[in-house]
């Protein structure tokens, strides 16, 4: 056969958002840090990620993630999260995705009926607990990075939908976050539609009016993602959330087009930073659970660990549980002639 390439991947979900993980075929990717890495490859090999995500290898709501040797002595694996647009620092479907791939696939040893282990992300190191039965893993627990709110009931203009009342908060990566309520919405599967145009034009404007960096890591900036809230319908969950991911360029002109997908998931760096607004208005103690429900009715179980300090923000420490599925294997391959052998995009789906 006529190959440049081969890259090697896993295909899996968690509680429904679908996580690629590309376990051989990459290149050396320098840096000192994980952190570093995800900026190399950005600069330098961003054309694998599009490979992967784009048609024909890829749809709009899939992510991915690239297992990569940890720089910190402490981490076992390091991984990098892509996505449509953006190089997330965290995510929380992805590392379930991606401990899930680890252990199932004997890549790391697995441990019945309780496998400990640390990854290096791009925001840092995650502590991992899976549980285990049988060669699957039935359950992973993630101790998330700090999350913090920035802003809470936020005025925030939105062309073509007035005023907003959000907020700003942190939980792996940076989110506006809006109750759905407010713009006439119920999260429910047949509203997508309109949840990706309203959290895309939100992201949009917060974006521009009320920018906001990490303290520690300056380089990352937002907010880059959306989320919209509600009322639980499940017995067993506190509260209910639709993520939008972006997976095109929003253009204020038009702005009923479709630039993004919801995440399938209850999403769990949405999930936790829902959590540190919660705590930050006193409405969610440390060591209470927060069982969320995504638009398909799957659930993330988050709690507060701890209390800590980002910065000039009061934070917390969150764990994240979830499972994941794998659902195939593949080698993407890309012959020279192939004249979409960095991938497309096509506005009835990508905006």
């Amino acid at each position: 056969m006529r190959i440049s390439s081969v890259i090697t991947a896993v295909d899996a979900h968690a509680e429904g958002e679908p996580g690629r993980v590309i376990t051989a075929g990459l290149p050396h990717i320098p840096g000192a840090s994980v952190y570093d890495k995800m900026r190399w490859l950005e600069e330098h090999r961003d054309d694998i990620r599009l490979v992967m995500l784009r048609e024909p290898r890829g749809y709009p709501a899939l992510c991915c993630n690239a297992i990569v040797p940890p720089c910190d002595p402490a981490a076992d694996a390091g991984f990098i999260i892509m996505e449509q647009t953006e190089y997330p620092p965290m995510s929380g479907s992805n590392t379930i995705c991606t401990v899930t791939v680890l252990l199932e696939t004997g890549l790391l040893p697995m441990v019945e009926p309780v496998t400990e282990l640390t990854l290096e992300a791009p925001a840092g190191l995650v502590r991992v607990r899976a549980d285990c039965a049988d060669g699957k893993v039935t359950r992973v627990t993630i101790e998330n990075v700090p999350g913090f709110a920035v802003h809470l009931d936020a005025e925030l203009e939105v062309p073509g939908l007035g005023t907003a009342r959000v907020d700003i908060a942190w939980g792996g990566m940076f989110y506006v976050i809006a109750e759905a309520a407010q713009f006439g919405l119920e999260i429910a599967p047949d509203t997508g539609a309109d949840m990706v145009r309203v959290s895309e034009a939100l992201r949009h404007a917060a974006a521009e009016q009320l920018p906001v960096s990490h303290p520690d890591q300056p380089g990352i900036t937002g907010p880059t993602i959306s989320q919209l809230t509600g009322p639980a319908t499940l017995p067993q969950a506190h509260g209910k959330s639709a993520v939008t991911v972006s997976s095109g360029a929003f253009n204020p002109e038009k702005p009923h087009a479709l630039t993004g997908v919801l995440d399938r998931s209850p999403c769990g760096t949405g999930t936790c930073a829902k959590m540190a607004c919660l705590h930050a208005r006193g409405l969610l103690a440390p060591g209470a659970d927060y069982v969320n429900e995504g638009p398909m009715g799957t659930t993330f179980t988050g709690r507060i660990l701890r209390e800590t300090r980002i910065g000039p923000y009061p934070a917390i420490v969150p764990s994240l549980s979830g499972q994941a599925w794998i659902t195939g294997m593949a080698n993407y391959m890309i012959d020279p002639t192939d004249p979409f052998g960095g991938g497309f995009t096509l506005s009835d789906l990508w905006g």
